[in-house]
């Protein structure tokens, strides 16, 4: 029997965000269309929820930059999406 090869797990896009960022919904309703074209993973973690759940590391290094793009963990832009830089990482 062959065994197929491991199937290549999708990129992860993290927008970080805060409640009442204007910006913020923009910038997530444009990345989830293009989630649905290139088939990334995408997630919203709003950084006060987190710090207030314990885990101010996020508010304390983005908070000041809201809307950050996370790819994979690293920081990808802010502010706004870099969408033919964000293509081209993705298609590497």
């Amino acid at each position: 029997m062959t065994q197929s090869p491991p199937r290549p797990r999708p990129h992860r896009v993290e927008l970080l965000t805060r409640d009442g960022c204007a910006i913020c919904l923009r910038v997530y309703a444009q990345l989830a269309e293009l989630a649905g074209e290139l088939g990334f993973d995408l997630v919203s973690t709003d950084v006060d929820a987190a710090a207030s759940a314990g885990h101010p590391e996020l508010r304390a290094e983005y908070g000041d930059r809201l809307p950050v793009i996370l790819l994979n963990g690293s920081e990808h832009s802010y502010w706004e999406v870099d969408e033919a830089r964000l293509r081209a990482d993705l298609g590497r």
